[in-house]
């Protein structure tokens, strides 16, 4: 469905197109940003794998949608993932700042 590994070809995912992808569980969210920031705000259900210890072999399985806060370590991640074969879905656009800024739901806390 959305499998792209070289950075050059990440699928952009708007929000909107997000947020009814995980509402529909065809994808499944990994936010790369750090603990800290992932613990004060994230998307619900994202899991936290930061981009500072970032191995793509510890992807959960499934169509996996990499985010951060505005898109750059997602693509950061998603080239780590590229080089070592590792098939993703693709990123946030924007990341979570896009996400907020397009009046979804953040989880605070």
């Amino acid at each position: 469905m959305f499998s792209f590994t070289k950075k050059t070809d990440l699928y952009e995912f708007s929000p909107t197109e997000l947020h009814e992808a995980l509402a529909g569980k065809r994808v499944v969210l990994v936010d790369v940003r750090e603990q800290g920031e992932h613990a004060a705000a994230r998307i619900e259900g994202a899991v936290n794998l930061p981009l500072s210890c970032f191995n793509p072999a510890a992807l959960p399985e499934g169509a996996v949608v990499l985010h951060c806060g505005i898109g750059k370590r997602s693509r950061a991640a998603a080239d780590l993932c590229a080089k070592a074969g590792v098939p993703l879905a693709g990123h946030l656009a924007g990341g979570l700042s896009a996400w907020s800024a397009a009046g979804l739901p953040v989880t605070q806390g």
